[in-house]
């Protein structure tokens, strides 16, 4: 499979999307109209990817992780005020080569998907509940504490991989913890970085921790 070199890039704090996973988002500054205008004229896909805030001066543009995930629009509406509902479907993670200075109002990457495409194997996991019941027990526990809903039965009949992935996509961790699920080289260190995660918190400590 053929994918672009370069792409726009859509940089949103504490969201990351994986291959084969489908996302709603709603699209309404200018940038980003003009992002998805071009695209849809284009080949629909776009880059997803975590802004880095760290050090940032007001005005200035967010450095940005090295890893993202390109994505294809599906499906497109209008609203009556202007603004665009897509579905994004996860597709390849990427590495950033380097960023283009252009005269857009949205940022364009050159990307490499190479080191990244056993994300386009078709073959699933049947979830085995052995493997996520301790997950389970913490997580749905900070879920319900944080106010997070998740359908959870529904979750036990997805496959290992579509279970693993929406507890990473929609989990109440940090950026940078949430960089590190993306980054994890398959389904299994997935797992286990997320049974980390949680070991490292109390849920004291995420009543102190600001959710972006």
């Amino acid at each position: 499979m053929n994918f672009p070199n370069k792409v726009p890039v859509f940089p949103l704090s504490n969201f990351i999307i994986f291959p084969k996973t489908t996302v709603p988002l709603n699209i309404f500054e200018a940038r980003y109209i003009e992002m998805i205008n071009d695209s849809m004229k284009a080949d629909r896909y776009i880059g997803i990817i975590q802004p880095k805030n760290i050090n940032k001066l007001e005005g200035d543009l967010p450095n940005l992780y090295k890893i993202g995930c390109l994505g294809k629009i599906i499906n497109f509406k209008e609203t009556s005020d202007n603004r665009y509902l897509i579905e994004v479907k996860g597709i390849v993670r990427f590495k950033i080569i380097k960023e283009y200075i252009n005269n857009k109002k949205y940022r364009e990457c050159e990307i490499d998907p190479s080191s990244f495409l056993e994300d386009l194997n078709e073959n699933k996991q049947e979830l085995k509940f052995s493997d996520l019941e301790l997950i389970f027990k913490d997580i749905k526990a900070l879920f319900e504490k944080k106010g997070f809903m998740i359908n959870w039965k529904g979750l036990e009949k997805q496959s290992l991989n579509e279970a693993i992935n929406a507890l990473a996509m929609t989990s109440p961790f940090t950026d940078e913890e949430k960089q590190v699920l993306l980054e994890a080289k398959n389904i299994n260190i997935r797992k286990d970085k997320i049974s980390e995660i949680l070991k490292t918190y109390t849920f004291d400590q995420y009543n102190n921790t600001t959710i972006q």
